[in-house]
């Protein structure tokens, strides 16, 4: 290998960065409303969308399939759902909204008074105009999500009709992939989950943002492997660490992604042997792409709750994973609820992510840890081009010291990714000066 990866790209802004936030937001406002889940075909229809973006190879595993200490589930279907009043009254409604509906209700025809049926209606006292979001994957039961509001004034003895018209049989759960070869087979993994409905910034604003960072890897030649796993939270997962568990060295670095398009700053949360041990370089990388691009980030230690960081990292895995959002779960009042919408995500604010993520890869693809050519002090670089003492000269005093930088770390022990921490240049210029002095054969990899 002779030369780093190509550079990455140059930060947006103005005009190309809101057109880029206006094609993420009409991206997320297609997926959006689709009616995902763990299994069914507004999964499969999610994926077929994203693989207009870039291509997504999908992998169906059949219920039933063990995968680690799960088991793949039947496959639900959903042909109508509602929750009425015996006048007539509609309270809930699949058609109007999947959220109207336990995730995984069996099927169900039912009256009985609101008293008796109340154990089955989720509903958010506090925020009474707002539809909750809950699954029942692996129990039993069924149940209805409404606005509070819905039953101001029904007194208890309201007789009410229950009807889920569904089926639970065998299928397959959809697992989708989309990876962009590079020169070597290492690769960096980003991750999105796809089983939530009708939820804008979980999870469509992250599947969004993948496709499109998966498309623009693409259009230069890259060292890493991009490989972005488009699946179901949890188990979707473990699905694909248990069919790739014989190549997972090959995974150099991680993501997971999420909330990635409501109005608040970055938070990362690092790799669980990241915080164990110090952070590894993805953890490093992040920092350093936000502190270049002058965003704020809210670093956090990893815990073992979230989203599928805490699969990827789990001990038999221990793939070096962590994960990136705006508002992290939970922390936003519309979290699993109808308010999670469109209005709720910003295109500014996908662009950013996007653009964050972007120079994140750059950092990941472009570092490389050099060794010098041997001779004893500085080389002289006028004399190979790389300095002149000429007032003109298009090199400038921060081009030299990118220059002297990477030349004092180039000792095969420490890489530009150090260079960029202790130097506080930007990665992209360290990125230049390496690529200068290996043409010039001051430097070769380690």
């Amino acid at each position: 290998m002779t030369d780093l990866a190509p550079a990455p790209a140059a930060p947006l802004d103005g005009a190309a960065d809101a057109a880029l936030g206006a094609r993420l937001h009409a991206l997320v406002a297609e997926i959006a409303p689709l009616r995902r889940c763990l299994t069914g075909d507004g999964l499969r229809a999610t994926l077929a969308r994203l693989g207009a973006v870039a291509p997504v190879t999908v992998t169906d595993l059949p219920s039933g399939t063990p995968v680690g200490d799960w088991t793949v589930p039947d496959e639900w279907t959903v042909r109508a759902a509602r929750l009425t009043t015996a006048d007539g009254r509609v309270l809930a409604d699949w058609d109007a909204s999947p959220l109207h509906l336990v995730q995984y209700s069996r099927p169900v025809r039912t009256r009985g008074t609101l008293a008796e049926l109340r154990a089955h209606l989720h509903t958010l006292p506090e925020r009474p105009d707002w539809i909750p979001y809950r699954t029942a994957y692996h129990a039993d039961t069924w149940g209805f999500c409404l606005a509070h509001r819905a039953l101001d004034g029904l007194p208890d003895e309201t007789v009410l009709d229950a009807v889920v018209d569904a089926t639970l049989a065998p299928g397959a759960m959809p697992v989708g992939e989309i990876v962009v070869r590079g020169e070597t087979d290492r690769e960096i993994l980003l991750s999105a989950h796809t089983c939530h409905p009708a939820m804008a910034n979980d999870n469509a604003s992250s599947m969004a943002v993948a496709a499109t960072l998966a498309a623009w890897w693409g259009e230069a030649p890259r060292l890493h492997t991009l490989r972005v796993v488009l699946a179901p939270g949890t188990i979707g997962a473990i699905a694909w660490l248990h069919l790739n568990r014989e190549r997972l060295d090959r995974v150099a670095h991680g993501l997971v992604l999420a909330n990635l398009g409501d109005a608040s700053g970055a938070t990362y949360k690092r790799s669980r042997r990241g915080t164990l041990e110090g952070p590894l370089a993805v953890d490093r990388a992040v920092e350093i792409a936000a502190r270049d691009l002058g965003m704020g980030l809210d670093v956090r230690p990893f815990t073992p709750t979230g989203y599928d960081e805490r699969q990827y990292g789990s001990p038999a895995a221990d793939l070096p994973v962590g994960r990136l959002t705006r508002t992290p779960h939970g922390e936003y009042p519309a979290y699993h609820t109808s308010a999670d919408d469109l209005d709720l995500v910003r295109p500014d604010a996908l662009a950013a992510s996007f653009r964050l993520l972007a120079a994140t890869l750059g950092v990941l693809d472009g570092d490389a840890r050099l060794v010098g050519s041997g001779v004893v002090g500085e080389p002289m670089l006028g004399r190979h081009g790389l300095y002149a003492p000429v007032g003109g000269n298009p090199v400038t005093p921060a081009d030299t010291e990118a220059l002297l930088w990477v030349l004092s770390l180039a000792d095969g022990s420490h890489s530009l990714l150090d260079a960029a921490e202790h130097s506080g240049l930007p990665f992209a210029a360290l990125r230049r000066a390496a690529d200068r002095l290996l043409a010039a054969a001051l430097v070769s990899h380690a």
